[in-house]
């Protein structure tokens, strides 16, 4: 009964009748009752029979028929809701995202680009009508996805991303939001978004970051930036052993805040700062709730109503009842 509703809840008020009913049927039960009065019961032998003992059972047989009404009455009621949602107006969305060495930094944990991950990971789960791409960069930049709906594609590219060489060292902001640009420029989307984190300052690629955000502001793309990475020192990599790993040591943390800031306000978006894990997070969750997207939603409602096996069940009890004071209490009415 958990998903069992109540049409006309307030008829659960006629219940404080069961109490008046009850002291009713007591008072007319003594009022039907005859008496003799005599002096001595000792001629007399106990002869009550099982069935006049099971007598007051005809008044229980009717407060459960009221009982069973009353509930019916109420019109209990299962529902099932479906769900059509149509996207009105869509955002198209796409992450560009600094895959340099110094993503693998230890100031957040495990390291800035696992945690950057998980939370992007997060970010796509919860925007499931947008369209949304992924671009990584680092002196150079490519397209990892393109602008696409298929959430599962998105949450493999981004599970995927990793420091492996491909692209060479060094921070191209400039190429990773030209890259950006170019997958939104001819979107029909109603918004156009780029998120672009990075954890450096602009020192590769041929594109500056000042020419990609003009070019972002006449294609009417919103870019919010963030830089990633703790104030002071942290531990970063500055070399690999001949066995692949990583050799680490605590190193100044310098980021361009200025150039983000400007890239930010020249396209009407916003610049954030993530220091930790918790506040990468939180960044995430303010952009979704700043880009959100208007959906046409059209619920569908399928009713079983419940009501009939209480009717059936309380004429059953008044059947039961008239049938057993009219044929074996009958000598007792």
């Amino acid at each position: 009964m958990a998903k069992v509703t109540f049409l006309n809840p307030e008829i659960f008020w006629l219940f404080l009748l069961i109490p008046m009913a009850i002291a009713w049927l007591f008072w007319k039960r003594n009022q039907e009752s005859a008496t003799l009065k005599i002096s001595s019961l000792q001629g007399f032998k106990d002869s009550s029979s099982f069935m006049a003992k099971l007598k007051p059972v005809l008044n229980i047989l009717r407060l459960l028929a009221l009982s069973s009404l009353i509930v019916a009455m109420a019109r209990p009621r299962t529902v099932d809701v479906s769900n059509k949602t149509k996207t009105t107006k869509g955002i198209d969305i796409v992450m560009a995202v600094d895959v340099s060495g110094s993503m693998l930094a230890k100031d957040l944990k495990p390291n800035r680009m696992e945690a950057l991950k998980r939370v992007a990971a997060d970010f796509v789960e919860e925007r499931p009508n947008d369209r949304i791409g992924l671009v990584v960069y680092a002196s150079e930049a490519y397209t990892k996805t393109p602008v696409t709906s298929d959430k599962a594609v998105i949450l493999e590219a981004i599970k995927s991303i990793k420091y492996d060489n491909v692209l060479q060292d060094g921070t191209g902001i400039g190429m990773g939001l030209a890259t950006a640009v170019n997958r939104l420029k001819d979107s029909k989307a109603k918004s156009k978004v780029i998120i672009l984190l990075t954890d450096g300052v602009n020192n590769a690629g041929f594109i500056e970051p000042e020419t990609a955000s003009d070019i972002a502001r006449q294609y009417g793309i919103k870019v919010y930036t963030i830089g990633i990475g703790t104030n002071g020192m942290a531990d970063f990599p500055y070399a690999i052993t001949p066995n692949g790993q990583f050799l680490f040591r605590m190193m100044q943390v310098e980021i361009d805040e200025q150039l983000l800031k400007n890239i930010a306000r020249k396209t009407e978006g916003k610049y954030f700062r993530a220091t930790s894990n918790s506040k990468l997070a939180e960044i995430y969750a303010s952009i979704n709730k700043l880009e959100t997207t208007e959906i046409k939603e059209l619920r569908f409602y399928d009713y079983d109503e419940k009501y009939r096996p209480f009717v059936w069940f309380a004429g059953f009890l008044i059947l039961l009842e008239v049938g057993l004071r009219n044929t074996v209490y009958r000598s007792f009415i």
